[in-house]
């Protein structure tokens, strides 16, 4: 990996399943970033994905969707929709 480049953390814990279970996920994970980082992962930027259960089953397009969705967000934390936010840090 060259230096200065995103990285990316896979969180699958064994809750969601065996090895075979919790390597598919991550292959999945693995693959959509693949394909979303170049245009949207910021350089010399750490990030943790943290697998869910319905990243198994889900459409891939739609994993796809959203990780792209997620760096969006990140990276302009004010486009991104603030319901049920409590500016004093509250829940809302």
């Amino acid at each position: 990996m060259p230096f200065g480049a995103a990285r990316f953390g896979f969180t699958v814990t064994k809750k969601l399943g065996g090895a075979v279970v919790r390597n598919r996920i991550r292959r999945r994970l693995k693959a959509a970033v693949a394909l979303v980082a170049p245009k949207l992962a910021h350089k010399e930027h750490d990030y943790v994905l943290v697998a869910r259960l319905a990243a198994l089953d889900r459409e891939f397009a739609d994993i796809k969707k959203d990780l792209e969705r997620a760096l969006h967000r990140v990276h302009h934390p004010a486009a991104a929709p603030q319901k049920g936010k409590n500016p004093l840090g509250g829940a809302g």
